[in-house]
């Protein structure tokens, strides 16, 4: 038997606030109808919301007219959707950055957040788009905001991502840029581009390839080494041994993107095993359900896992 519509009326009736609720061209409505599987149709403060979903779309719908006063914007609704769908019932300590409304989405997010904060070595593992590099990227500048630390060091495996990039022109660090970026890219929104350079210029932060960790010592810093799937064991173990006295240190990888070559083990994959029990060491690990890109990126993680699954 087919479902009937479910008819929804928002009140009180204020055109402003229903403009700021659908977004140009009703792209917020588009947003809210991807996330939920459902279809909206409106004719003023009427909506008629159509899926097997349409009393969770309806809800949704109630939720961001409340919020509406002001612009919503696509990330707005989309970051408000992920809080819905995790019913978030507890906060992370807030960060100390320019975005001064930045905390964890999901119970995950929170859990990551507040574990970053009370042990020296904390893993975030999970797929793409669940926050582990930039919440991970958000506690080093926190961290470094309130001087509990004196320097950020951003590290990553050069590892091609299934591709032949060939030789890469320039100085070291032109050269380890593309590797880097997406930590680049969370420095210069969380503080600004012009104080992350300065902050370059004065060595308080720094960025270099794996590899170049090896015989350091690295104290009164924050160190995140990102893309950790595709470190090997030996590598693993001697980033991890590099952590000096008022050192912090997160990894973040995806296990289900490894691009190490046929028969090398996954570092981080070892990692897990090895050091899961190992008191002052933490694990985030993250799902489909954390993923706060567009809603149909957790759709598509899902699909992938399950097929991963069947296959299996």
């Amino acid at each position: 038997m087919k479902q009937r519509p479910t008819e929804l009326s928002l009140e009180p009736v204020d055109n402003a606030r229903l403009a700021n609720l659908c977004g140009a061209l009703d792209e917020n409505l588009r947003q809210i109808e991807a996330a939920y599987d459902v279809v909206i149709a409106r004719r003023g403060e009427r909506f008629r919301v159509s899926g097997a979903a349409a009393s969770r779309a309806c809800a949704a719908l109630s939720h961001f007219y409340a919020l509406a006063a002001e612009d919503l914007s696509v990330d707005a609704i989309q970051l408000g959707l992920v809080e819905l769908a995790s019913r978030m019932t507890q906060t992370a300590p807030g960060l100390l950055t320019r975005k001064p409304d930045l905390h964890g989405r999901t119970p995950r997010q929170v859990q990551y957040l507040q574990q970053i904060q009370e042990h020296d070595i904390s893993f975030g593992i999970g797929p793409a788009g669940t926050g582990k590099t930039y919440l991970a990227v958000a506690s080093a500048v926190d961290a470094f905001e309130r001087d509990m630390v004196s320097r950020i060091v951003l590290t990553r495996p050069a590892v091609e991502a299934g591709e032949r990039l060939g030789f890469l022109p320039g100085d070291l660090a032109q050269k380890v840029d593309p590797y880097l970026r997406p930590l680049f890219d969370a420095l210069y929104d969380l503080m600004g581009f012009d104080k992350v350079a300065k902050m370059f210029e004065r060595q308080a932060i720094e960025v270099a390839p794996l590899a170049y960790m090896r015989g350091r010592t690295l104290n009164h810093a924050f160190i995140i080494l990102d893309e950790a799937q595709n470190t090997t064991p030996e590598q693993m173990k001697m980033f991890l041994t590099r952590i000096g006295i008022g050192a912090k240190a997160v990894v973040t990888g995806d296990i289900t993107q490894i691009d190490l070559g046929r028969g090398q083990k996954s570092g981080l994959i070892e990692a897990q095993e090895i050091l899961r029990e190992v008191r002052g060491i933490a694990f985030t690990d993250f799902l489909a359900a954390d993923v706060v890109r567009h809603p149909l990126v957790a759709r598509i993680v899902a699909a992938y896992e399950q097929h991963e699954q069947t296959r299996k």
